[in-house]
């Protein structure tokens, strides 16, 4: 029994690690997901920001209005962001990703959007996401975006 003992440890240990490596590893994939949306943002690639979403009927974006699917929602970002003055240069900040299995995770975090007056202002708000693990990598599934008004800065 006592051989038994020290490989019944290191597997018990091992599991926890193994997880954590996952979870650790998902959350940098899901990071890196969002740092190049904003650089795609920032290029004023509309294009390239929307592969961060799931190419999808299902997916749901809840902002001012509801969208559903990725057409929709590419449409109502192209709408209310036609120029670069409008889309001005996004960041993120406060990220915080949540594993929930090895195919989904959440992330909640703020949004800033730093525009000149004539491109709307200045935006701000927060953020939750629940990101998919597709085979094309980390997707948005569901977008729920709160823009904080002036008022509650």
């Amino acid at each position: 029994m006592n051989i038994f003992q020290p490989l019944l440890v290191t597997a018990m240990l091992a599991l926890p690690f193994g997880a954590f490596a996952r979870e650790t590893s998902d959350s940098a994939a899901i990071v890196a997901v969002m740092e190049k949306s904003a650089a795609d943002w920032n290029r004023g690639d509309l294009d390239a920001f929307a592969t961060c979403y799931k190419n999808s009927p299902d997916i749901l974006f809840i902002g001012h209005t509801i969208s559903r699917g990725y057409a929709q929602m590419l449409a109502e970002y192209r709408k209310h962001y036609a120029s670069r003055e409008q889309m001005g240069q996004l960041g993120f900040s406060q990220l915080q990703v949540q594993p929930l299995d090895a195919h989904f995770a959440t992330v909640t975090g703020h949004f800033h959007l730093e525009r000149e007056r004539n491109g709307g202002g200045n935006s701000d708000g927060y953020f939750l996401l629940v990101f998919e693990k597709t085979v094309d990598g980390w997707k948005i599934v569901r977008d729920d975006s709160t823009q904080i008004s002036a008022s509650e800065k």
